[in-house]
């Protein structure tokens, strides 16, 4: 894979549920932020910066499959990277689910803007539902399956239409006013809207609000993943997690203001407390019908191509355990004929599976959302620090780090990193444990440290597998996998 590949690998895992989606409903979620969607969105991507730059640093001097995993194994400790890359592979499975799941909004979306009404009633029955998303996850399983070759040729040409179609939402945005929308809903739905004033912002709802919108910039780990897939990985690497966080940051700010500045954000929180908005149906209200298609199923082209991007991400880390024997052996198995990680594809695909039963059973994305911002959380978290013990811990490995390669700016940067992650942490944590819910499982934070606990047990058992049969452990990490 080379850099626009890889690149492409970020963008694609980042553009999706993350700006169609969360920037609207969390309206909903985060009852309060109102007109401040925007400058919260502006301050998500500041975590987001750290950690993209702790990954670069820590890619640039270990480029192999396996990326975090690899990472915190060698440069913090091997049961914490562990800790790490489960609890990542984790959360992007379930988030592979949750986009799958949201599909078919969009394609409701589309139908109803093309005065489908039938069509549109049928894709929210629970049968329709379900087997849709199921569908699509399981076909770019198999493209994942059939090796590096196929994957590009599905999901560059689905990048370059997201940017396409999603520039046409970014135009139609920024020509209209909220007047001008009042005067749409009131030809097509006969009723005049009162918008009414923002309540007083409160550091709570901007902070909880940051928190959730920080899902957004989830994704562009999926390029240290497949390291081991990368020409000249040393300078591609780090080269192509900058250019996925500088672009999607850019992007993100653009689609947000556009279709806020023609979509009073009264009006989307309205519609959002009753049903699963996207921007795309938003701006339908505005738009010709064969615009109004166009855009939507732009949104639904994001959302399908983040699923091949991150199951390629997710499938890595598995195989990155078993090559060191900290996971069963049989999950590294390759493909005969594609030579790719069939096992572990599937197995993953299985979890995100499960992510798309459990979005059905919850009623709604945000429980898998949460869970998504806990556990990448606390990746990043462990990745700054990574960048800070590397030296210590692995001093032959450090010497290879290319990218900010004064100490000094490493441990400013990181030290930064770790205090804004571990803030928007303790924030996120708070909201969750403190939120009305149902049933204890449907928090976040429980759910989270019981996989936790079962990855602590699976760590145990193979480790002490591998003392036993007589395998030096602390030789495996002190070096990297082999390329």
């Amino acid at each position: 894979m080379g850099l626009i590949a890889l690149t492409a690998t970020g963008i694609a895992s980042m553009v999706g549920a993350g700006i169609n989606v969360v920037p609207f409903m969390i309206q909903r979620n985060v009852p309060g932020i109102g007109a401040w969607v925007l400058p919260a969105f502006l301050f998500a991507a500041v975590p987001a910066f750290f950690a993209g730059l702790a990954y670069a640093i820590l890619a640039s001097a270990m480029p192999r499959a396996g990326g975090s995993y690899v990472y915190a194994s060698r440069a913090l400790n091997p049961y914490l990277g562990f800790i790490a890359s489960f609890s990542q592979w984790f959360a992007l499975c379930v988030a592979i689910g949750v986009v799958s799941y949201m599909l078919v909004p969009f394609l409701r979306d589309v139908a109803i803007a093309a005065s489908w009404t039938d069509t549109a009633a049928m894709l929210q029955t629970g049968v329709v539902r379900l087997a849709i998303p199921l569908s699509v996850l399981w076909l770019f399983a198999l493209v994942n399956v059939l090796g590096i070759k196929s994957y590009e040729r599905i999901l560059v040409p689905l990048l370059g239409l997201t940017f396409v179609l999603g520039g046409i939402a970014i135009v139609a945005g920024f020509m209209f006013d909220h007047a001008d929308f009042a005067q749409a809903v009131l030809a097509k739905e006969g009723r005049a809207m009162t918008l009414r004033e923002s309540a007083p912002m409160t550091l709570r709802i901007f902070f909880t609000a940051a928190t959730v919108l920080f899902s957004g910039f989830i994704g562009f780990d999926s390029i240290a993943q497949a390291g081991g897939e990368a020409t000249n990985p040393n300078r591609t690497l780090p080269l192509a997690i900058g250019l996925a966080v500088v672009g999607v940051s850019i992007y993100y700010m653009l689609f947000t203001a556009a279709v806020y500045h023609a979509v009073p954000w009264q009006y989307v929180a309205a519609q959002s407390a009753v049903r699963d908005v996207t921007a795309p149906g938003l701006l339908g209200y505005l738009l010709p019908t064969g615009w109004t298609v166009a855009i939507v199923a732009g949104g639904a082209v994001a959302l399908a191509k983040d699923v091949p991007a991150m199951l390629l991400a997710v499938s890595r880390l598995m195989f990155a355990w078993a090559a060191d024997g900290i996971f069963p052996r049989h999950v590294a198995t390759l493909h005969a004929r594609f030579r790719t990680p069939h096992v572990a594809i599937v197995l993953s695909a299985t979890m995100a599976t499960i992510s798309i039963l459990g979005s059905h059973l919850a009623g709604d994305i945000f429980l898998g959302i949460d869970i998504l911002v806990t556990a990448m959380l606390v990746n990043y978290i462990l990745m700054c620090v990574s960048v800070l013990t590397l030296p210590r811990r692995n001093p032959v490995i450090a010497q290879d780090v290319r990218v900010l390669p004064n100490r000094l700016a490493q441990v400013i940067v990181t030290s930064i990193g770790v205090a804004i992650l571990g803030a928007f942490l303790a924030v996120h944590t708070w909201k969750d444990l403190s939120a009305p819910v149902a049933a204890w499982y449907f928090r976040s934070t429980p759910v989270w440290l019981l996989v936790m606990a079962l990855a602590t047990v699976i760590y145990i058992r193979e480790v002490s597998a591998m003392r036993r049969r007589g395998v030096n452990v602390k030789a495996i990490f002190a070096t990297l996998p082999p390329e």
